[in-house]
């Protein structure tokens, strides 16, 4: 297996229980009475013989010792609890969060389909309420679980005719499938007996499904290079109204930002598609927009400047190496990137996985070179404040910020990795096994740790709980789980362990 290479210093970082120990002195001297100050540690004897001075100055004082007495004793309720004024109350989420999912094990009943001919496991989702668990398998199948439980529900037998490839909840109770048949499927939870109706448009394999809450529209990719919207809101039991949105070559992943203003679409050829100011209602020409070849930026280095570190061509006055922008609409306006990746300057990539922050920050991307010899996880920052650029520049450039590489192992499958519910960690596969990634040691937002330079994911517990190739992974909505699927057929849970 390969593995990442070591993480460059960017200069010591302060320890967050120093800092709250050096911000709690601060509170103290803000706090304590007039009295002449004490040394160093006067948190202990110290401090409740400064207390009782207080209390016995009070006989003679009057209001000022009564005053003095209650600062004091607000001083030493704060510093009991770690609350002073100074000290934010997120570190010590931050240090929660890092004990728990360090302490990360699989669960003891784990869902265990490799006794039945279900094949691999392409894809899992958790309804948004955390309640059922549903795993795409490679023949034809949909399983359905209780994560809490463990415990079996339904098996959804022939949910398709080919390989089911991903799952997508549309609400606590509907969701559909899509598959290599080329098919798409909307299932109720509340009568799994029969569809609800099946979804045809495609001419090749279905990849992955997402939708819009605003419009309620299902938005559809497929190998055949289309983007399909689908209008559920007039659905019946032969289909519901459906039009071509989009077409793109080699297109392999299409996502939309959680807020839905923009699509991006992944290609096998190293191109990153963005649509911007996405309207999902307006008719595109279908075939209007092809691909603009954009030379590669070169990787950022220690002279260049914090503008230039960006994961998208490097914008200059040459019109050769600007991303490009294409359509006259504001609306559903093109750019394209070919974000860069380590070590990776002269040979092509493959983008074979795409994910979103859920705060909508950055993109998650999963890349393997053309020789499909190397693999790397990537984040780029969406760059929505950078300063004006002339007007065939893009409003909104891509720069990476964290990279790892990645096992190099189970060629030609896709790896499917994800952002934890509040984008925290990443949740990858790796061998047989997965990682937890952290922006830092902290498992602090990618706000609060946002790098100059490029910077290496820190992880934060690797799992090894799979005897084949990891090939999806998710995190819970609601509870402290994420589950993993491989190769044979298996599938972990995995929760805190104490």
């Amino acid at each position: 297996m390969s593995s990442g290479k070591p993480s460059k210093s960017e200069g010591p970082r302060a320890d967050p229980l120093r800092e709250e120990e050096e911000e709690s002195d601060e509170d103290r001297c803000s706090s304590r009475p007039s009295s002449p100050p004490a040394g160093r540690g006067g948190t202990g004897t110290q401090g409740s013989g400064r207390l009782e001075a207080a209390a016995d100055g009070g006989t003679g004082s009057g209001g000022r010792g009564s005053s003095a007495y209650d600062s004091l004793f607000a001083w030493i309720c704060r510093r009991t609890v770690r609350r002073g004024p100074f000290v934010d109350p997120a570190r010590d989420h931050f240090r929660t969060m890092t004990r728990l999912y360090s302490s990360m094990s699989p669960a003891t009943d784990s869902v265990n389909l490799s006794t039945q001919t279900h094949g691999a496991v392409f894809n899992l989702e958790y309804s948004p309420d955390g309640s059922v668990l549903t795993v795409a398998c490679e023949q034809t199948e949909v399983l359905l679980f209780d994560p809490v439980s463990s415990k079996h529900i339904k098996t959804l037998v022939e949910a398709h005719e080919d390989c089911v490839n991903n799952i997508r909840f549309l609400d606590n109770r509907l969701f559909a499938t899509c598959s290599d048949d080329t098919t798409i499927a909307l299932w109720d939870l509340r009568k799994l007996n029969s569809k609800v109706c099946s979804l045809h448009g495609h001419a090749s394999w279905v990849k992955n499904i997402e939708y819009d809450t605003h419009t309620r529209l299902l938005v559809t990719s497929g190998f055949d290079g289309n983007v399909i919207t689908w209008d559920t809101n007039r659905f019946t039991e032969d289909g519901c109204p459906h039009k071509k949105f989009f077409h793109t070559r080699y297109l392999m992943r299409m996502r939309l930002t959680p807020d839905c203003s923009k699509m991006l679409i992944s290609t096998s050829s190293g191109y990153l598609l963005i649509l911007h100011d996405l309207d999902l209602t307006q008719s595109l020409e279908v075939g209007s927009y092809r691909i603009l070849r954009a030379r590669r930026a070169p990787l950022s280095t220690e002279g260049s400047s914090a503008g230039s570190r960006s994961g998208g061509p490097r914008h200059t006055i040459d019109s050769k190496t600007h991303p490009h922008r294409e359509g006259l609409s504001p609306r559903n306006s093109l750019e394209v990137l070919t974000p860069e990746i380590p070590g990776e300057r002269d040979r092509g990539n493959c983008i074979t996985s795409l994910q979103l922050h859920p705060k909508g920050w950055a993109t998650l991307l999963r890349c393997s070179s053309n020789m499909d010899d190397q693999e790397w996880t990537c984040v780029y920052e969406f760059q929505e404040g950078a300063p004006p650029r002339p007007p065939v520049s893009p409003r909104c450039s891509l720069r990476l910020t964290h990279y790892i590489e990645e096992a190099n192992v189970g060629r030609g499958y896709i790896k499917e990795l994800c952002f934890s519910p509040d984008g925290r960690l990443i949740c990858s596969p790796y061998g047989y096994g997965v990682r937890l990634l952290a922006f830092d040691e902290h498992c602090a937002e990618l706000t609060d740790c946002m790098p100059v330079r490029t910077a290496l994911l820190r992880e934060i517990r690797s799992i090894y709980s799979h005897s084949d190739v990891v090939l999806t992974s998710k995190f819970s909505p609601t509870h402290c789980q994420f589950a993993s699927g491989c190769l044979s057929g298996r599938v972990a849970l995995y929760q805190p362990h104490f």
